[in-house]
């Protein structure tokens, strides 16, 4: 029995102005898979994001979520429902801890005294514990601002808040860009970890290194028509270098 994909995206096009930014790109996500977005600065992956995130309404076609039509309005909207899309700049606050930043703008509340609304931080790091430990990554403080972890470190508290608020999409936009050789190792292991939680990641990387090394299958943009999807296993750098060039 076929699996039923989480997202669905049928002929979406977007436009600004008289520039196609996207034309009629359609394409599955299952739950658990990694789909690459590959192609040349330009080739509309940015848009295709930040059009199933909630930024962009599309001009075209439509977005099905779990089998049914979806529409957002703002970001907020998806990421009730379930979609998370973790930018370049991570969207992380350096001068907060890690429990700040895993409840960023959804903070729980106490009675201090009996009386006066106050910031759980003790929950907020306890529950971020557990979230940061679901990917077997080990960071010793958590009472100490974010700026003071490595780039995998961060990436680690991006994905952990997505994980605790329960999402079922991750958007990764160039995950791995100004990291270190191990750092990017350890960020493709997060990757792994999210896909055994049946987690659908879309991952966007200008890296073909990681790209094969996590993807599932790999969707190829060249200025927003859908140029290509391939099987990682099926395909090689070459073939996607020429779906990105048209050669």
């Amino acid at each position: 029995m076929k699996a039923t994909p989480i997202l669905s995206v049928e002929g979406l096009s977007k436009r600004f102005g008289g520039v196609h930014a996207l034309e009629q790109v359609s394409f599955e996500l299952f739950p658990g898979e990694v789909l690459a977005l590959a192609g040349d600065n330009g080739a509309g992956k940015s848009t295709l994001i930040k059009a199933i995130s909630g930024v962009y309404r599309p001009d075209d076609g439509r977005i099905l979520y779990k089998g049914e039509p979806v529409a957002f309005d703002n970001p907020r909207q998806a990421r009730d429902l379930g979609i998370e899309t973790i930018y370049q700049d991570l969207a992380l606050a350096d001068n907060l801890d890690i429990g700040a930043n895993v409840f960023l703008g959804r903070e729980p509340l106490r009675r201090l005294f009996g009386l006066l609304p106050a910031l759980d931080r003790k929950r907020m790091r306890q529950e971020a514990l557990q979230a940061i430990e679901t990917l077997d990554i080990e960071i010793k403080r958590l009472d100490v601002p974010v700026r003071t972890l490595s780039g995998g470190q961060r990436q680690a508290v991006a994905i952990g808040r997505a994980i605790y608020w329960k999402a079922e999409i991750l958007i990764m936009d160039e995950p791995t860009a100004a990291l270190g050789v191990p750092e990017q190792r350890k960020v493709r292991a997060l990757v792994e970890g999210l896909k055994e939680q049946k987690v659908g990641v879309i991952f966007i990387s200008h890296n073909l290194g990681d790209i094969f090394a996590v993807a599932d299958r790999i969707l190829v943009l060249r200025r927003g028509i859908m140029a290509g999807i391939r099987r990682t296993a099926d395909t090689d750098a070459d073939e996607i270098v020429k779906l990105m060039v048209g050669g």
